[in-house]
């Protein structure tokens, strides 16, 4: 298999690629590297292209990539003063406020 060749992918594979794919090019990634960066998220929850064998259902892939956010965020915001978090919720709040007044401009 030459560097870039997508057949020993099942089609699972190439599904999931292409999905992850559309989430950076939406969030503003170029579409190269956003094909990049997919690829390479389900080499790593996959463990790389595997050809399809037997019967039945699949191997489940368990996909670490899609769980690793939650892990970090408790301890962090729990080690904080709740006016501190207060704080960061009315500054997200105003952001996301702002940004959305910005996008209906457009």
């Amino acid at each position: 298999m030459s560097r870039g060749d997508k057949s020993k992918y099942t089609d699972k594979q190439e599904r999931k690629a292409d999905h992850i794919a559309e989430g950076y090019e939406k969030r503003g990634v170029s579409e190269p590297e956003a094909v990049r960066r997919a690829w390479a998220t389900v080499n790593k929850d996959d463990g790389g292209g595997k050809a399809p064998g037997g019967s039945g259902r699949g191997k489940d892939t368990g996909h670490p990539a899609a769980h690793e956010g939650g892990e970090k965020g408790g301890k962090a915001a729990a080690s904080r003063p709740a006016a501190e978090r207060s704080a960061s919720a009315r500054k997200a709040a105003a952001t996301r406020k702002r940004n959305e007044a910005a996008a209906s401009h457009s």
